[in-house]
C-alpha cells in the first residue's frame, strides 16, 4: 500500500519553522527537516520521473540533493528587507532539459500550510522573452485561447502573477488578447488542501494537474522555439 509523502508533522514543521526562523532553532530541529519534508519531497520528485516524461520527454523531475529540482531551504537574503535566513515552504522546479541554456516556462510544486499549489508557466521571466512571448501571443491567440480557456485547465488554474497597466508599445490595444499581451508574468496554479498534499492520493493528483497545465507550457516553449 502507497505511503504519504508529507504527513501533518511536515505541516507542523514549517509552522514551527514560521514562528522560529533562526539558525539557532534550525540546527537543533535539522533532523526533523529531513525526515518531514527534504528526504519526502526528493522522493516525489523521483516517483514524478516516469510519468512527466510520458507528458513531455524535454522535461526533467530531478531527484538529487544539490542541483535538482528541490529550492535550497535557505532564502537569499543579500537585497532583502527580510533577513530572516529560511523559507516557509518548499518548492520544486520542473526544468526544461534546456533550461541551463535559455530560458524557459517549467511546472513548480509548492508545499506550505494552508498556501499549497500546483502550477508553472514563466515567473518574471527576462525582457526578450517576455517579447517573444508577446509577438507570439499576438500572431498565434486561437492556440493560447486552446490551451488556456479549455475547461479542462479553467476549472482548475487560475492565471495570475504582474501585469502592465496599459498595451505595451507596439500592439494593438483592441488585440482580443490584450490582457494577457500585458501580462508580465506568464503562469498559472491551483491551490489545493493540505488534506491533499498529506494524502496517499498526491502524486497521482499532481500528475493529472501537470496534464492539465501542459498545453499551456507547451505553447510557452513554442514562442521561444523549445520543444515540448
Amino acid at each position: 500500500m502507497a505511503s504519504a509523502y508529507f504527513t501533518p508533522a511536515t505541516m507542523r514543521f514549517l509552522r514551527d519553522l514560521a514562528n522560529n526562523n533562526h539558525r539557532a532553532w534550525f540546527a537543533a530541529n535539522k533532523p526533523r527537516y529531513e525526515d518531514v519534508l527534504r528526504q519526502p519531497f526528493l522522493r516525489l520528485i523521483a516517483d514524478l520521473q516516469a510519468p512527466l516524461a510520458k507528458i513531455s520527454p524535454h522535461y526533467v523531475a530531478d531527484p538529487r540533493a544539490q542541483g535538482g529540482s528541490l529550492f535550497r531551504i535557505h532564502r537569499d537574503t543579500r537585497f532583502a528587507n527580510d533577513k530572516t535566513p529560511y523559507k516557509t515552504w518548499a518548492g520544486a522546479r520542473l526544468r526544461h532539459q534546456r533550461a541551463r541554456e535559455v530560458e524557459a516556462p517549467s511546472f513548480y510544486l509548492h508545499i506550505q500550510p494552508k498556501e499549497c499549489f500546483v502550477g508553472g508557466g514563466l515567473w518574471h521571466p527576462q525582457p526578450e522573452t517576455t517579447r517573444r512571448v508577446r509577438d507570439f501571443l499576438a500572431d498565434n491567440p486561437a492556440s493560447w485561447k486552446k490551451a488556456t480557456r479549455s475547461r479542462a485547465f479553467a476549472s482548475h488554474f487560475t492565471l495570475g502573477g504582474d501585469s502592465l497597466v496599459r498595451p505595451p508599445r507596439g500592439y494593438d490595444p483592441a488585440h482580443e488578447l490584450i490582457a494577457d499581451i500585458q501580462r508580465k508574468d506568464f503562469a498559472a496554479w491551483e491551490v489545493y488542501d493540505d488534506a491533499i498534499a498529506t494524502s496517499t492520493e498526491l502524486r497521482p493528483f499532481l500528475v493529472e494537474r501537470l496534464g492539465r497545465i501542459a498545453p499551456m507550457i507547451d505553447y510557452l516553449c513554442a514562442s521561444l522555439d523549445l520543444e515540448f
